[in-house]
């Protein structure tokens, strides 16, 4: 129930607000594709090359990477994207965040400064996470995985303005999660005890990535969307 919270909140509001007909039309908008293919496959795929290029940089300087333990479970990395999509985020997660909150942010505050909000909120939201052994967070920075997951709401934005002719879909943000939590496990670089220097590499890709388009903020107003 925690990890599903932003979804079925979202699902609550909806339905009470606007009734159970409005809600299929809402699903329905949320799991509708009409833009370009193109979009979801650099939704998938920007996380691999942001996890590789901090790796190269890791080693460059001297550092070491650990084997990928998805060498020897090809089956088993591969079912994890599955995985991760049903429980570990995108789904759990998603209907919430872009789904119901992004639109009905930009509509009242813009797309740079919902981007914004909705990171700080989407931050603190994780941060029970740093307290639960064993967990992602729970062996890194809390500092450094909040400004990651600020920054990492401006891209989530641009790719659903930029991406969506489909009125609100939310296939892309669901690829961009699946994928963040999931090629890690191919690329180990995720904060460990022994060297936090190749996640740091990744916060500074994505936040370099992050103030870039923020710069460029008359050419990320949403072009279509309304909120729910």
């Amino acid at each position: 129930m925690g990890g599903f919270g932003p979804s079925l909140s979202a699902i609550a509001v909806v339905c009470l607000h606007s009734g159970s007909a409005d809600l299929r039309a809402w699903l329905k908008r949320c799991f509708t594709w009409r833009g370009s293919w193109g979009w979801l496959i650099l939704a998938f795929l920007s996380p691999l090359a942001v996890l590789a290029v901090a790796s190269v940089a890791h080693m460059l300087l001297g550092g070491t990477v650990p084997p990928s333990p998805a060498v020897a479970h090809v089956g088993l990395f591969i079912a994890n994207f599955f995985l991760v999509f049903l429980v570990g985020g995108p789904l759990d997660e998603e209907l919430g965040w872009r789904g119901f909150a992004l639109p009905a942010l930009q509509a009242r505050l813009g797309w740079c400064s919902a981007s914004l909000a909705l990171g700080v909120i989407w931050g603190v939201w994780h941060l029970p996470l740093f307290f639960v052994a064993d967990s992602t967070q729970n062996n890194g920075s809390m500092a450094a995985f909040f400004v990651l997951i600020v920054a990492t709401s401006v891209f989530y934005t641009w790719l659903y303005n930029r991406g969506n002719r489909s009125n609100g879909s939310i296939l892309p943000a669901l690829a961009l999660h699946t994928a963040s939590n999931s090629w890690p496990s191919l690329v180990p670089v995720l904060p460990s005890d022994a060297d936090q220097r190749p996640y740091l590499f990744v916060v500074a890709r994505v936040v370099a990535a992050a103030i870039w388009l923020l710069a460029r903020r008359d050419d990320l107003a949403p072009r279509q969307g309304t909120p729910p």
